[in-house]
């Protein structure tokens, strides 16, 4: 992996870490492909249980790296990064049968905030702060936002963030329901960690049904859903996991879930 973007595995976790602290980890054409192919990696590797998105610095993410786009621009060719890079980025996280954590340690902005809002989970640093961005520079949505957004704030105030992109501060971006886990921001680490090695211990088959549902459910009728849920609990009843938890239960035990 090119060092604009750190991979690690470690008991099941993958902790992948943009790294591009001078630039407020700006996604350049070398950080997209190194993120893209770590979160896709980290997707098909079956000794991993979770993920940890995070960054070093005092930026998650300020989205695209505009030095390089204006390059673009003159070719051409700079829109081609949303089918190349953003798309296939958002869909390895919400696609990938296990759980992802963002652990956002300061300002998500474009894409960055919408790599944030795709993941299952986010915790986040008191001090972070969050911005659509893309009308400021006469840009549409993309990183997954047009659907993100809308379904955890509804469509009314993800067009007000939107069409007036301004600053969120964490606390206001955990009142309207952005943030599942807010903490100092000397702590993020530690807790965003504890949270992912948390579901990396987890029901894996189970995380990864619930992911699936959820999706599917946000697309379909209640029957449509009622069938899906049907098709999954019939797959995770079968799991091992789920005889491991049963068994733990009746012997009064703490499961150890073996992903399976």
């Amino acid at each position: 992996m090119a060092d604009t973007v750190l991979y690690e595995v470690s008991d099941g976790l993958a902790t992948i870490t943009i790294n591009r602290p001078d630039a407020m980890n700006a996604m350049n054409t070398e950080a997209k492909v190194a993120l893209r192919d770590a979160l896709e990696a980290a997707g098909a590797d079956p000794a991993v249980r979770a993920v940890l998105l995070t960054a070093t610095g005092r930026a998650f993410c300020v989205g695209q790296d505009l030095k390089e786009h204006v390059e673009s621009l003159a070719t051409g060719d700079a829109m081609r990064t949303v089918r190349e890079h953003y798309n296939p980025i958002v869909r390895a996280i919400t696609s990938m049968p296990k759980p992802v954590v963002a652990g956002v340690n300061g300002v998500a902005a474009g894409a960055g905030f919408g790599f944030a809002l795709a993941a299952d989970y986010r915790v986040v640093a008191d001090t972070a702060s969050f911005n659509t961005s893309f009308a400021g520079v006469a840009l549409t949505a993309d990183s997954g936002m047009s659907w993100t957004l809308p379904r955890l704030v509804g469509p009314s105030r993800a067009a007000d963030l939107l069409l007036f992109p301004r600053s969120l501060s964490a606390q206001e971006a955990y009142e309207l329901g952005l943030v599942n886990k807010l903490v100092p921001a000397a702590d993020l680490a530690e807790e965003a960690t504890a949270v992912a090695r948390t579901l990396a211990a987890g029901p894996t088959l189970a995380y990864a049904a619930i992911k699936e549902s959820m999706a599917y459910g946000a697309g379909h009728t209640l029957d449509e859903a009622l069938a899906k849920e049907d098709e999954l609990q019939t797959r995770a009843g079968a799991s091992e996991d789920h005889r491991i938890a049963v068994e733990a239960f009746l012997a009064k035990e703490r499961p150890k879930y073996v992903g399976r």
